[in-house]
């Protein structure tokens, strides 16, 4: 499934500079120094953390996408920087379970 296609079922973009980039797994987690070591490349990397560090982790950790849940505000500086880094954001509404969840039967 693409990071693009998440749109369809409740996810809202933020950021898609790479829509058609693929989601094989997924991580939830906001202890940063933990998804850099953890998360897998082409994983959607589920968080409530909003700030520009997420950014470096998703990179560092090659994520097809972050999704911020609760409705976590990611601010325009974020998604500017996000979208000059190749880097996919989405919010979704419920939490990092439901989307969890949500995922999986996606998957």
């Amino acid at each position: 499934m693409t990071v693009e296609a998440l749109k369809e079922h409740g996810f809202s973009a933020v950021a898609l500079p790479e829509p058609d980039r693929e989601i094989t797994g997924v991580y939830i987690g906001d202890l940063l120094s933990w998804v850099m070591g953890r998360a897998k490349s082409g994983d959607a990397w589920i968080t409530i953390m909003s700030n520009i560090n997420v950014l470096a982790v998703a990179s560092l950790a090659d994520t097809a996408c972050v999704i911020a849940a609760e409705d976590v505000e990611i601010t325009d500086d974020i998604a500017k920087a996000a979208g000059s880094k190749g880097i996919n954001i989405l919010s979704f509404s419920g939490s990092a379970y439901e989307a969890a969840v949500l995922l999986y039967e996606l998957l």
